[in-house]
């Protein structure tokens, strides 16, 4: 699955939290996995994972959307 860089806060091309768009009109979310007390607050069901981003990440997807 190919996928397209829509927002990140590395610009000097490290990896760090990051949204990218899939083809299947989807978005995968990089960020910091969530573990101990911050975790224990969520149930997941199997297969899924909480990861924390930055709220700037998601003012910079919508900055690009509304372009």
């Amino acid at each position: 699955m190919p996928l397209s860089r829509i927002a990140g806060q590395c610009p000097d091309g490290n990896t760090c939290p990051t949204i990218y768009a899939t083809g299947r009109g989807t978005v995968v979310v990089q960020g910091y996995q969530l573990s101990g007390d911050d975790l224990a607050e969520i149930t997941l069901p199997d297969g899924e994972l909480a990861v924390e981003i930055p709220v700037s990440l998601l003012e910079e997807v919508a900055r690009v959307h509304r372009s």
